[in-house]
């Protein structure tokens, strides 16, 4: 695995987030839509979901996950469009071929961002080449964050989007990350967020502030990593090459349900994402597993397994939500669901096939 090498002051590191970018690469092939509020996702008249919105639409409260039927509602005259990943995936190419010209440390995050390791190079120059480069080329926007660390670049990547270029120094750092919602560090996700409220802990600042020992007794390495990212501190590296074994989602529901509608619901938002991660490491999957935790903590999980590999967002849609309506039983209501691939195919990777497969 090759890696970059660790810098603590250098700004060796580039993320480049696309903005928007299901909905803009349909608002670049359809120019009516340009300035108009574009719903990419399932259908609003059944029970799709939503896969990314425009920053027109997101005027109206309408976000990602979102059921695109409550979309709709908020903004009845939004442009609603299938998912066409196909599509996504060739710019995607496209958008991947523009930072080979400048580095071979590229670690994909999804179909979208990545994060470029810069070596004895001026990074701020070429994350204003490559941001310029997308523009002109694929005319579409792109966020840029650069830092000396993976969480930071991340981070500044994400503070003036859409169409954002922002950097982060390391005398920037008590300046930006105290007043901070404690949601901005790697690892808090919404239970996390909501048991530090709990504790009257809601900024970066007030964590720093915290009882180290108490938080140390009660989240263990999990404080510690936090408590490290409060203070700028990330020595990850960027990895050119993640030989995953598994890639999945999940997520602690605000309400326990055994709602199954609900529950397929998270499904699809599950294999959006899932599908995303494939689709920009250029793997494939065999086996489909979903997870479900009861409100008694009890957790069970049922697979299947293909001979053939697949990879797309339908095949793994359709076959979580086989799984979840004919081999799960919600006798009980649910706190948790998710859903994982494995068995995973990774490109050139040989593919034993028999003599009938030919046929």
């Amino acid at each position: 695995m090759k890696k970059s090498p660790l810098c603590k002051s250098a700004l060796s590191v580039i993320h480049i987030d696309m903005d928007a970018f299901y909905a803009a690469v349909e608002q670049r092939d359809n120019p009516d839509y340009r300035g108009r509020p574009v719903v990419v996702g399932g259908s609003p008249d059944g029970r799709g979901v939503v896969s990314t919105a425009s920053y027109e639409a997101r005027e109206f409260g309408i976000h990602s996950a979102m059921p695109a039927a409550k979309a709709k509602n908020l903004c009845p005259h939004a442009i609603f469009m299938p998912s066409n990943m196909e599509k996504y995936k060739a710019v995607s190419k496209k958008v991947r071929a523009i930072f080979e010209r400048y580095t071979d440390i590229i670690e994909p995050i999804s179909i979208d961002e990545a994060f470029l390791g810069i070596e004895d190079r001026d990074s701020i120059e070429i994350g204003r080449l490559i941001k310029k480069q997308i523009k002109k080329e694929l005319d579409l926007t792109a966020s840029v964050g650069i830092s000396y660390n993976k969480f930071l670049a991340k981070l500044a990547s994400d503070m003036q989007k859409p169409d954002g270029f922002t950097i982060i120094r390391p005398e920037d750092v008590k300046n930006i990350l105290p007043g901070l919602p404690i949601r901005k560090l790697w690892g808090v996700g919404k239970k996390t967020e909501h048991k530090f409220h709990q504790l009257g802990i809601f900024t970066i600042d007030d964590l720093l502030k915290y009882d180290r020992k108490f938080l140390i007794e009660r989240w263990g390495n999990k404080a510690l990593d936090l408590l490290k990212y409060a203070q700028g501190i990330d020595h990850s590296k960027i990895e050119t090459s993640r030989e995953a074994k598994s890639i999945g989602e999940e997520t602690t529901l605000r309400e326990n349900t055994q709602d199954k509608n609900e529950l397929i619901g998270y499904l699809k938002m599950f294999s959006k994402s899932i599908s995303s991660d494939l689709l920009a490491q250029d793997l494939k999957f065999r086996t489909v597993t979903v997870k479900i935790r009861y409100e008694d903590f009890k957790i069970i999980t049922r697979s299947k397994t293909y001979k053939d590999p697949l990879y797309s967002q339908r095949d793994l849609y359709l076959t979580g939500k086989d799984i979840l309506q004919n081999r799960i039983y919600l006798h009980k209501p649910v706190r948790l669901i998710g859903m994982q691939v494995s068995n995973l195919i990774y490109p050139n990777e040989p593919i034993q096939i028999t003599f009938q497969d030919i046929i």
